[in-house]
Order: structure tokens, then sequence, then C-alpha cells
């Protein structure tokens, strides 16, 4: 194959100049490591592919057998593995290989919860239902909801795993509002026309969307994959995620902990700084969402609306080091 590139590039340089000779071997670098990368590229995904297949098979197996509370925990830190791999491979795989993934680990993620149901007193969680209504907050804990915001539904890749969402608040303002670990643990959560609320999720979403939200406080632990904002006015919010996506958002400071590139879109007045909020159980939560604390792109970000290279795009900045000191509680 060398042999062919070397007869090509000698005959493109004969036909030019006889300074072009010179530049053959570079071009002929260019190309092997062109097909070098391209080999890493895939063996990367093969051995990922091999690798999630073994484990999904693994905790479906568990899943599909006789419930118990130790099968049930094998599941669970099978599906904690597969997440985890999911997150450490999200730089390599392709757009539609990553959506599989996420489609499977919610799928897994529902049987499970069920067959966690199954062992334990369904009384405990109507007790608990009707005394999240008697509090009178405007809640979308039974209900799904369809019209948050007016921009099409998110796909998969933007956080919606397929499943309507199942908790959170909305239509309030001036309220102090909180979630616990027990109501958080891999829901997806809409929080939907704020208006100078604080919200506080501690514990370990699967997803969380904030939209049309204003002068608004929101702290939230660990999610296992996407955050999506959309239409936000002059925020605080304070996540850890996979993948962060923010859409028609102004003036909105955002400390973050994200796995891959941040995107943003369609924004202006939006800076970053690196996530600092912490509460009793954080750590447990981190290790159920399968989140490498490791690693964090706070600070890589892409915008849409922005093409030119080497030029700092003007709609997002860092925050000053000495505008980060934030009383969060």
């Amino acid at each position: 194959m060398e042999g062919v590139d070397c007869s090509v590039a000698l005959a493109d340089a004969a036909a030019g100049s006889p300074r072009d000779l010179s530049l053959v071997p570079e071009r002929l670098q260019r190309r092997k490591q062109k097909r070098q990368d391209q080999e890493v590229e895939e063996e990367k995904s093969g051995f990922f592919a091999a690798a999630f297949a073994r484990e999904r098979a693994a905790a479906e197996e568990l899943l599909q057998g006789e419930a118990s509370a130790e099968r049930l925990e094998e599941a669970a830190n099978r599906l904690q593995a597969l997440r985890k791999l999911l997150n450490d491979s999200v730089l390599f795989l392709a757009a539609y290989d990553l959506r599989q993934g996420q489609a499977a680990l919610a799928q897994l993620q529902s049987v499970l919860t069920e067959r966690r149901q199954e062992l334990q007193p369904k009384k405990r969680f109507a007790f608990k239902a009707r005394k999240k209504d008697a509090a009178g907050t405007a809640q979308v804990d039974a209900a799904p909801v369809t019209s948050a915001a007016p921009s099409p539904p998110l796909t998969e890749e933007e956080g919606a795993p397929g499943a309507s969402w199942a908790c959170g608040f909305s239509n309030l303002e001036s309220q102090d509002l909180e979630k616990r670990a027990e109501e958080l643990h891999q829901r997806d959560i809409l929080l939907s026309d704020l208006t100078n609320c604080t919200v506080r999720l501690r514990g370990n979403p699967n997803t969380l969307r904030l939209a049309k939200a204003r002068g608004c406080k929101v702290l939230c632990g660990p999610v296992t994959t996407s955050v999506f904002l959309e239409d936000c006015r002059d925020c605080i919010l304070a996540v850890a995620c996979q993948q962060l996506r923010v859409h028609t958002t102004k003036d909105t400071r955002i400390f973050l902990q994200v796995t891959s590139r941040a995107i943003v879109e369609d924004c202006s007045g939006i800076q970053f700084a690196p996530y600092t909020w912490s509460y009793p159980g954080i750590d447990k939560d981190f290790q159920d969402s399968g989140l490498d604390r490791s690693k964090n792109n706070w600070n890589q970000v892409d915008d849409f609306n922005w093409l030119a290279q080497n030029v700092p795009s003007p709609n997002w900045s860092i925050l000053p080091e000495e505008d980060r000191d934030i009383q969060w509680d």
C-alpha cells in the first residue's frame, strides 16, 4: 500500500516543479499517520463493542433470573461498570453507537428499578407520594410532561432515554426546592418555568433538563448522562455530567464537571468554572453515576455559532477565580 502511495506522490510531484519532491516524505508520513489513527479508532471501537456486549449480557441474565437482593446488587454493579465503560469511550464512539449504548443503559436501569420494587412493599412508595402531594409544591412526579418548552423533544443524545420525564418542579417563584437521593436515583429530572428559585438536587439523576428559568440557582449531584439547558437567564448552575448542552441561554454561570466537551448554541454571556458543590453522600452518588471524577473538561467548550478558528468565541468565557467563591448553602 505504501508503494502505491509513493508512486502516486512521485507522479504528482513530477507534474510540478522539482522542489515538489521535497514534500513527498511529508505527504507519505501524513497518510501513514492517518491510517494508523484510523486503525487505533477501529481497534478501540471493537474492544468497546465486545466488552459492552459481554457486560450487558451478564446484567440481563441477572435481571431475568429469580429476584433476590444479592442478584440485584450484582446486576447494579454490572450496570455501573457499563456506565463507566460508555463514559470512558465517549470521545471515540460514533454518535449512533453512543445513542445505542445510552438506550441500552436506560432499558437495563428501568428493568432493575422494577425488579427492586418487586422486593419492596408498594405501600411505602404510595405513602411518600401522598405526602409530597400534601406539601403543595407543583411537582411532576406522577404525570409525564410533554409541553415544558416550545422546542422539539430531546433526542437520546441530548438526554432523553426514551422514557417520559418523571420528576421535578414547574411553575414556581421565589421558593427553596429540594429533592434527595431516594427521589432522584436514575430518574429523568425536569425543571421548568421557575423564577428566583433555589433548587438543590442531592442525588444521582439519569438526566436533567432546565427550561425557562429566570434568576435561579440550581445545584445538582452527578448526572449519569446528559444535562440540557434551554431559554434560561441570569442563572447559576452547579452540575456534574457526561454531556452538557446549553441552548438559547444568556448571562448564566455554570460550575461544571463534564467528561466530554460542553456545547453552547444561540447563547451569550455564559461563564464556566469547575464544579465545587458538595453535600453528604456525594461520593456514593458519583460512584453510582459511573462518572470519572478525575476527568473534567469544564473549560473545553464548542460553540455551534462560532466557526472561526484560533479566535475565542465571544459567547462564553472562563469565570474569573475571584468570582468563583459562591456560598452554596
